[in-house]
């Protein structure tokens, strides 16, 4: 961006709420930040008299655009900036690491309703519950509550479309069922175990035990004492799970206690949830921040990024220090609610204890973060050095491409190239390749087409080559490789072909291959890097073959458009499921009549 360019822009900025965002040269967004007057807050990136932190400095060094989105609000610009940081995850904005990946409880919207694992919220009526941070003791929960509470696991139709019909199977025989396929459970007798998992995933087991002692005290006085047991059995199982939860804080409110812990560019972030004076979970996250950004933007971001996602909020929020935008955050968490939060900041008192609580488990979970990190990395390093001495190379192979083709001889043949940096993958490089000049089932060829285009890209940037190029193969694939790289001018780059069978390894300019000992950390390392570029191959090559099958079995319908093929397979899953239903199954779905369900599954069943 042009100095007369910058300053006839800055001169025209909006005086109004909104969010900018910086970008790189390649138009890659690299920060993101909310303002309350977007004309004020983007000029003090560029003021000569102002003075800009470390972390702000290299930032505005790399950026060569901005843009801006006004709003209506600054309220609205906590919420833009949170979604915009959580879809660019730009490099100089706080990150919450793998926050997409988290999984949720889902009670499904039916007449007699599923508890599921999900990884996405939808808009589809359902309860969520989490995001949980330990699957393992989420799927726990799951199945406590089911089989305490005889929810059903299966995935049918209840009650079942016009003239079909369900029998009960053996979770029924074993009572983890009532048998609602067949009738032997009412939906009222269902939703009121249904409503017993929501309260105590919404950390009301106490209120519960003492319904459930009611309704036992009735059945024992109807004589129905077979019943009176069973709901015996599921307040004793509550209290054993309640002992372990309780926390003495004084108070019986809803509340979340959040504290930081932080050491140069890792962090984590610790939300204990307390639900009715019961500690029901806690929720820990990776951060990345740099070391130079201030703990009161840490907690900020942290705080936005987690709520704008959380299906169930509490009535309080404890934080570990006072933020400048407290109120305004305040202001944006009710919205989020739709009923009133109160943020605090405590000084002294009870709630002091409690941020301290949450921040002596952030540390400790720090401090494993910083031993795992610290191993991973000593073992990396091994593996890097002992891969240099095996292979005689003139340097240690920091940067490491490996290759490998997927080619089911259907016409889908594909190519995946992986990055690793000191042992580790390294996301931002991968590449697939779908292979557009080889007919048959040449592999040679193949990876030599995919070996070029990759290097063909690096000589057109003039970036830096890998230390070490690796291709899934033996000796063919290695001088195919070789022959592309020498056309295109890259003689002196290091290459090693590593053959599956025997995980055999062979150099240019060796008839034999190399005997490299199995416990070796160097054949770890390689055998990690190819297995990844594998799975890569792979995973993209069913993707590609997916799409060709959806696009013959559904888009040659008449009145099958993008829109419904794509309502359909995420109702169903796919295809073959698809073929599976019924005439009244398929007009459940909005806009296919029962003319349209008749010739979908009637053109289906000649594939």
């Amino acid at each position: 961006m042009s100095r007369s360019n910058l300053k006839l822009r800055l001169k025209n900025l909006p005086a109004s709420p909104g969010v900018y965002m910086f970008k790189s040269e390649r138009g890659r967004i690299i920060y993101i930040g909310k303002a309350k007057n977007l004309r004020n807050r983007v000029r003090t990136y560029f003021g000569s008299g102002n003075q800009l932190d470390p972390k702000t400095q290299r930032m505005i060094a790399r950026a060569a655009d901005f843009e801006l989105m006004v709003t209506a609000s600054e309220v609205e610009a906590l919420i833009l900036e949170a979604n915009l940081v959580r879809e660019h995850k730009p490099r100089y904005n706080v990150a919450l690491k793998d926050d997409k990946h988290f999984p949720y409880i889902k009670i499904t919207a039916e007449p007699f309703p599923r508890v599921l694992i999900v990884r996405r919220l939808e808009k589809d009526g359902a309860r969520y519950f989490g995001p949980y941070t330990s699957a393992k003791g989420m799927r726990r929960t799951v199945t406590f509550l089911s089989r305490l509470f005889t929810i059903r696991a299966c995935n049918l139709v209840i009650p079942p479309p016009e003239g079909k019909t369900h029998k009960v199977c053996l979770d029924y025989h074993i009572k983890r069922c009532g048998g609602p396929c067949e009738g032997l459970q009412t939906q009222e007798e269902y939703k009121e175990l249904v409503d017993s998992v929501v309260m105590v995933l919404s950390g009301r087991s106490k209120k519960l035990v003492d319904l459930l002692g009611e309704k036992m005290k009735r059945a024992s006085k109807l004589t129905n004492f077979e019943e009176a047991a069973r709901i015996r059995d599921q307040i004793e199982a509550l209290k054993s799970v309640m002992i372990k939860q309780h926390v003495d804080v004084g108070e019986v409110i809803d509340r979340d206690i959040i504290s930081v812990a932080r050491e140069e560019r890792d962090a984590v972030a610790v939300v204990m949830q307390l639900r009715e004076g019961v500690l029901i979970g806690r929720q820990d996250f990776q951060l990345t921040a740099d070391a130079d950004e201030s703990d009161e933007n840490v907690v900020e971001t942290f705080v936005a990024q987690y709520y704008n996602h959380q299906p169930n909020m509490p009535e309080e929020v404890i934080l570990p220090l006072n933020l400048s935008g407290e109120k305004l955050l305040q202001k944006w968490l009710r919205r989020v609610k739709g009923g009133r939060i109160k943020v605090i900041s405590p000084q002294i008192g009870e709630k002091v204890r409690l941020v301290e609580l949450a921040a002596r488990n952030a540390r400790l979970l720090l401090d494993e973060l910083l031993i795992q990190k610290k191993r991973y990395q000593e073992r990396t390093s091994k593996m890097v050095t002992a891969l240099k001495d095996e292979l005689h190379l003139s340097r240690s192979p920091r940067r490491i491409v490996c290759f490998d083709i997927s080619n089911t001889g259907e016409g889908d043949a594909v190519g995946s190239c992986v990055l690793f940096e000191n042992g580790k993958p390294r996301k931002s490089g991968y590449r697939h390749f779908k292979v557009k000049g080889v007919t048959g089932q040449d592999d040679f060829k193949m990876m030599r087409e995919v070996v070029g285009r990759h290097f063909h890209r690096i000589k057109k940037e003039q970036a830096a080559p890998p230390d070490l190029v690796i291709v899934d193969g033996g000796k063919g694939q290695l001088s195919a490789a070789l022959a592309e790289l020498k056309y295109l001018g890259f003689d002196e780059q290091p290459v090693m072909a590593l053959a599956k069978k025997l995980e055999e390894v062979y150099l240019p300019g060796r008839t034999e291959s190399l005997v490299i000992s199995r416990s070796s950390p160097a054949l770890l390392l390689i055998k990690q890097v190819r297995d990844e570029a594998h799975r890569f191959a792979i995973t993209y090559g069913r993707k590609v073959r997916s799409k060709r099958t959806i696009k013959s079995a559904l888009d040659d319908i008449p009145g099958i458009g993008p829109a419904r093929r794509a309502l359909l397979l995420k109702t169903f899953g796919s295809v073959e499921d698809i073929k599976k239903l019924s005439v009244a199954q398929l007009t459940r779905i909005r806009g296919i009549t029962p003319t349209l369900a008749e010739g979908i599954l009637k053109h289906l069943s000649r594939l």
